[in-house]
């Protein structure tokens, strides 16, 4: 069967932590139809049959069956995590345990009945920025950078077209690593360090009536972030900084400590644009198919 660019079905899924999304992305427009998309909650710690049914559940709902061979998924998915294979390390993350070892995209394949060649894997950090540079329609010479503050700590960069993730979470950083001190867990951490108390989540901590600590605690994670990204950007020689993830949201309480730690004032840096879309863009869009009708719109819109 021929089948054109135009003709594909792409659906964008994003993997979290507690939940995933999933939406028909249209490449044309760097979009999402958000009337199709389809969230479901998800316990990351249940069992591989349960998440596994939950995911597909989700995906199922958005793939017409008389089109199953001119559909592609991409799926932004957390490490560590075999992207080419389709196969979870997933280990010691307090997260998505039992699917160590497991073939994700056999599993998927058969629950959904889409073919495994038409699964593709992508690393969430990397979908979320390439979600985000396709969309704005950056120029290619631009050098970008992309860290998602959530959970844990993602990091990417793009330039020239090509978005990849560069797992700085590792990056040494005072008595340990830069997740350790940039992520929901460090406020959390900090926050029974200093009081005893124990936090839900930051914005419990944005929504506190008690100013001093708040302002205590955002000013540390503001230079703490702004150290790090001070370092990312300088060794990427980055023109711009776009910051996700749920903690990105509360910028205007801490981004002032971040920005005055960066050295080259002539980068920017901003939030992120598309959130959650971002990565269900990047992923549909890392399917040359999709890349090429993206192309082929960004070109006319130059001419």
């Amino acid at each position: 069967m021929s089948v054109n660019l135009s003709d594909y079905i792409f659906i964008g899924v994003d993997i979290g932590g507690s939940h995933i999304t999933a939406a028909h992305v249209m490449p044309h427009y760097c979009s999402i139809n958000s009337d199709t998309k389809v969230r479901l909650h998800v316990d990351s710690h249940g069992e591989a049959d349960y998440i596994l049914n939950q995911w597909a559940k989700a995906i199922i709902k958005l793939v017409d069956p008389a089109k199953k061979d001119s559909t592609k998924i991409g799926i932004a998915m957390p490490g560590p995590f075999n992207y080419s294979e389709g196969v979870s390390l997933i280990k010691g993350m307090n997260k998505y345990e039992s699917l160590y070892g497991m073939n994700v995209r056999e599993a998927l394949s058969d629950l959904i009945g889409i073919e495994p060649d038409n699964i593709m894997f992508r690393n969430d950090a990397e979908a979320f920025l390439h979600g985000e540079v396709v969309f704005g329609k950056m120029h290619s010479s631009s050098k970008v950078i992309g860290v998602t503050l959530g959970t844990g700590l993602g990091s990417a960069k793009s330039a020239n077209g090509i978005t990849t993730d560069v797992f700085r979470a590792i990056t040494p950083m005072h008595d340990g690593i830069a997740e350790d001190y940039i992520s929901t867990r460090w406020f959390l951490k900090r926050c029974n360090e200093l009081t005893g108390r124990t936090l839900t989540n930051v914005e419990e901590l944005l929504n506190d009536s008690d100013l001093v600590l708040k302002e205590r605690l955002l000013d540390e994670f503001g230079n703490n972030l702004g150290t790090f990204l001070n370092n990312f950007a300088a060794e990427e020689q980055a023109d711009v900084v776009i910051l996700g993830g749920n903690i990105a949201k509360g910028m205007h309480a801490f981004g002032n400590q971040t920005l005055a730690c960066i050295t080259n004032k002539n980068i920017i840096i901003k939030q992120s644009t598309l959130w959650e879309d971002a990565a269900l863009i990047g992923a549909a869009c890392s399917w040359p198919e999709a890349e090429l009708l993206s192309q082929q719109v960004s070109s006319k819109a130059s001419a």
